[in-house]
């Protein structure tokens, strides 16, 4: 069985709106082990409609419509499919009466619009809704296909399906099951990694590897499928292991695990103190590492000196260096590392200077240059980088870079 999403409605077709319902319900067909091959955002079109799920229901045994339920003129989702499939409408009392009740329960009338959610298509079985006025509909065509359409919004659809649909659908599903590893990488571009791994997994058709790039960082998921869960998990760990064999130190979790997480893990294990002192990140470094639930045993406190003159007198960076060197350069993050772990007395000092951009740039400093500087009590390392991209991204792929900075000095 493969199934296919089609999201419904026109706000998902502008900036404003993003469709999260998919997500979930991919997570909760791969559990049955039911493959989503294809997903769609469609407006509240009528024709468009019908011609999407026609498509869909050429290609897969499942198709489930989200949204386009609802009681006002713009919502054609059941009528759509209800004309595709040649099937009449009509209204169920007992839907009515359940609205009529909700509505009471409130201290209301129902209106009479709402009755257009209690239409529903000739051999269809309408599922009640808990927590909403649209009931979902479970209609089978004549080969045996389903179409599935749940309410838009997540509070509804959410229990629905789980409730009364996931029961349906697994007698249906196929007789075997998925299992996910992802694999997550930092120091490395997206083609070196590929350079690195290819040659491993295309010795495999089952996992199927994904590579992710995001800035900063490279992502390897792996889904594996079997006749059981056992079966699945045992298919990607073994690829997993093969790969991270590969990549070495460049793998930094196998998990959901992020890089912050990561580092606070081993200050813990180490027994270390950090202390960060940014500038063109701006506070960025601190805000992940205290995101992290107890990061207070391990991050002593981070400082912003943005100004040159806060340079000299928070972290006491020299105004000579400064002069002699810039603001943005390897001696100037050397003090500022140095500096912030004086004074807050932590085991390790984070120093990060550079130009975010999108102004700021020389010819030799352009935009996108930042100096890094880790020092414990005996020495100071420091790195230099050329990040690419607007202000954001240069400076979230600053922050991963410091962070894995420090993850490289605790691995030691």
């Amino acid at each position: 069985m493969k199934a296919e999403i089609i999201a419904i409605g026109s706000e998902l077709l502008t900036p404003f709106r993003q469709d999260t319902n998919s997500l979930y319900l991919t997570e909760q067909l791969e559990r049955l082990g039911i493959p989503v091959m294809q997903k769609t955002v469609v407006g509240d079109d009528r024709e468009r409609l019908k011609a999407a799920f026609g498509d869909a229901l050429r290609r897969a045994e499942l198709v489930i419509g989200i949204g386009g339920l609802g009681p006002t003129e713009d919502d054609r989702t059941r009528e759509a499919v209800a004309e595709l499939l040649g099937r009449k409408l009509k209204r169920e009392e007992e839907v009515v009466a359940r609205m009529e009740e909700r509505f009471r329960a409130r201290g209301r009338k129902m209106p009479e619009v709402n009755l257009r959610q209690a239409m529903v298509p000739d051999g269809a079985d309408w599922l009640p809704n808990d927590h909403g006025t649209a009931p979902g509909l479970w209609l089978e065509t004549d080969d045996q296909r389903i179409v599935l359409l749940l309410p838009g919004p997540p509070p509804e659809l959410k229990p629905m399906f789980e409730e009364l649909c996931l029961a349906r659908l697994r007698p249906r599903a196929p007789k075997h099951v998925f299992a996910h590893k992802v694999l997550k990488t930092v120091g490395l571009a997206e083609s070196d990694l590929e350079e690195r791994v290819a040659p491993i997994y295309r010795e495999y058709t089952n996992p199927e590897t994904t590579i992710l790039a995001a800035p900063g960082q490279v992502e390897i998921h792996l889904r594996a499928s079997g006749a059981d869960t056992a079966e699945a998990l045992r298919r990607a760990e073994e690829l997993a292991e093969r790969l991270e064999q590969a990549l070495g130190d460049y793998v930094f979790a196998r998990g959901p695990e992020t890089l912050e997480q990561v580092v606070g893990l081993y200050l813990m294990m180490r027994g270390a103190t950090l202390a960060v002192a940014e500038s063109c990140t701006g506070g960025l470094v601190a805000e992940r590492l205290t995101s992290v639930p107890g990061s207070s045993h391990y991050f002593v406190g981070g400082i912003t000196c943005y100004a040159e003159k806060l340079k000299a007198k928070l972290v006491g960076v020299s105004p000579a260096l400064l002069r002699r060197k810039g603001e943005v350069s390897a001696e100037v993050a050397a003090a500022l590392a140095q500096g912030v772990r004086r004074r807050t007395g932590a085991v390790l000092g984070l120093g990060i200077t550079g130009v975010a951009g999108p102004t700021g740039g020389t010819p030799d400093k352009p935009v996108g240059t930042v100096h890094l500087a880790l020092a414990d009590a005996h020495r100071v390392k420091t790195e230099k980088h050329r990040f690419l991209g607007d202000r954001e991204r240069v400076r979230w792929q600053a922050s991963q870079a410091a962070l894995e900075l420090v993850r490289r000095k605790l691995l030691k």
